[in-house]
């Protein structure tokens, strides 16, 4: 996998992902806010973020810390964790 991702499809592709972990209806990839709040405005737990985090992690080859946890806190945020960690394993 090449280390550099157009950042708007990794944004729509953690909003996917994010969309099918979380069963969320009425919401699209397209049409989910990159700067949404996910923990304030979404409501997703520790639980939710642990299960997003592993398929991160498994659909990127890259090591989430769980003292980063707390950064992950919207899809432009995830997006950029992500790229950070892709460019730095390549």
């Amino acid at each position: 996998m090449s280390a550099v991702i157009n950042e708007k499809e990794l944004q729509l592709r953690v909003a996917q992902i994010i969309i099918t972990e979380l069963k969320l209806q009425d919401i699209t990839a397209e049409t989910f806010d990159p700067d949404l709040d996910l923990v304030d405005e979404v409501g997703i737990d520790s639980m939710d973020l642990a299960t997003i985090v592993l398929v991160l992690q498994d659909e990127y080859g890259i090591k989430i810390d769980e003292d980063d946890y707390p950064t992950l806190r919207a899809i432009r945020l995830i997006a950029a964790y992500i790229q950070e960690r892709l460019q730095a394993t390549a």
